[in-house]
């Protein structure tokens, strides 16, 4: 089932202009990358199976490398609805046909939360139809089934609008009086780490978290300046191409014996690094 799902997001995308990677046993399964645009999508049957810990790492990797992470999923227990995004652990969560349609210019208004489905009104657009057709407010309020004073708050944008409401607004006026839900805005949260690289890495100017299910085990970002960091002996098999399809620098902090045709250091080497650019100096002579 899952492979079938993969399938089919991998053909989308590649359809509509994206370089696609799909990687195994790592905390999203395609990265997929179009211009300035970069996808961490995590592919399920279940969306209830991600971890809190899975979805982490994925808002991580995505602050750094400015990527939109998403769960595309059937179900969520029961099957989930068509043009309704979700969300599990803050990632925007939607089926294979939501997604599909976010690339036909069709993208969602409806978000279910905790407290059920709601949308979210654009109070401009909203007074703005009233007007063109010669609604008063109470008129609206009563058509609507909602006081006045609720439809004042929709008109000031001050609240979101139940499935119910949302439905008859809908039936009114069309859906261009609803703020369209962009799942392919760049979204993520930075987190602090404690070990001796991380901590080298914001000693050198730089932004940086550890990752556990990632290609990579360490993230560091400066300015336009993105490096994949990797702990051990046995390097990744994804870290090259990861790493070119970001546009990042790659980074194997060896153990034992360093080889010489990768970009690869001795941790004792890399805690020597006096600043940013020499450390990227470095790393640009193996490109």
């Amino acid at each position: 089932m899952k492979r079938s799902l993969l399938e089919e997001v991998g053909i989308l995308l590649l359809k509509n202009g994206f370089t696609v990677k799909t990687l195994t046993r790592t905390c999203f399964d395609i990265l997929a990358r179009k211009d300035s645009s970069i996808l961490l999508v995590k592919i399920l049957h279940d969306a209830n199976s991600i971890s809190r810990e899975t979805a982490g790492e994925m808002e991580r990797v995505s602050y750094y490398i400015s990527a939109s992470p998403l769960v595309i999923a059937e179900r969520a227990g029961s099957y989930l609805e068509d043009n309704m995004v979700y969300e599990r652990f803050g990632i925007c969560t939607l089926t294979p046909s939501t997604f599909k349609n976010c690339f036909e210019n069709k993208s969602p208004f409806l978000r279910r939360s905790h407290a059920g489905p709601t949308a979210s009104v654009i109070g401009e657009k909203l007074k703005q139809k009233r007007d063109e057709l010669g609604y008063s407010l109470n008129e609206l309020s009563r058509n609507v089934g909602v006081s006045r004073r609720m439809m004042s708050k929709y008109e000031s944008g001050n609240s979101e609008a139940s499935l119910k409401n949302a439905n008859a607004l809908y039936r009114l006026f069309g859906g261009s009086i609803f703020r369209k839900i962009d799942i392919f805005s760049p979204q993520g949260k930075v987190a602090d780490s404690l070990s001796e690289i991380p901590k080298k890495y914001n000693e050198l100017g730089f932004e940086s978290t550890e990752t556990k299910k990632a290609p990579f085990d360490i993230i560091a970002k400066k300015e336009k300046s993105i490096i994949l960091t990797e702990i051990g002996d046995n390097t990744n098999p994804y870290l090259l191409s990861v790493s070119k399809l970001i546009d990042a620098e790659r980074l194997v902090i060896f153990r034992k014996k360093k080889p010489k045709e990768i970009p690869a250091l001795t941790k004792k080497e890399f805690l020597e690094f006096e600043s940013a650019n020499e450390l990227i100096k470095f790393l640009k002579e193996f490109e």
